[in-house]
């Protein structure tokens, strides 16, 4: 059997550099040096994923607000870009959405209070060729 040259455990050899490096480590490394104790880190990791978890669904809750906000946007353009009309609207003025007897979406010009079809809502044409819901029918002349 070949033998073995392998030191004690007390002895701390580095085998990569073929040299005793006891007094190079950052912890103790006799039978005689204070024992390790892990540090009491729950709490502070628990804090820790508190704070992150309250950081990821504040900025979710932000983000999925900016999703609906622009899938209102997209079915109210949706909505205004396949109704029927047969005008080209100019930029900055209000129209209106209506369904006519046959349930189809048309725009106009004609305010509310002065047609009788279903009313759908009112929209301004904006510079992007994007249509904005306006909430209030009677704001509807500036």
């Amino acid at each position: 059997m070949k033998k073995d040259n392998k030191k004690p455990d007390l002895v701390v050899f580095n085998e990569e550099t073929q040299q005793y490096d006891a007094a190079l480590k950052p912890y103790g490394t006799s039978a005689s040096s204070p024992v390790i104790q892990p540090l009491h880190t729950a709490s502070w990791k628990n804090d820790g994923i508190q704070r992150v978890n309250k950081q990821f669904k504040s900025k979710f809750d932000e983000v999925k607000a900016q999703y609906e906000e622009l899938m209102q946007k997209f079915h109210y353009n949706d909505l205004v870009y396949n109704a029927k009309f047969s005008f080209e609207p100019i930029f900055g003025e209000h129209y209106h959405l209506y369904n006519n007897k046959k349930n189809e979406p048309f725009l106009s010009i004609i305010a509310p209070e002065q047609c009788s079809f279903e009313y759908l809502g009112s929209f301004r044409l904006n510079t992007d060729k994007m249509w904005e819901k306006i909430e209030s029918a009677s704001n509807q002349e500036e």
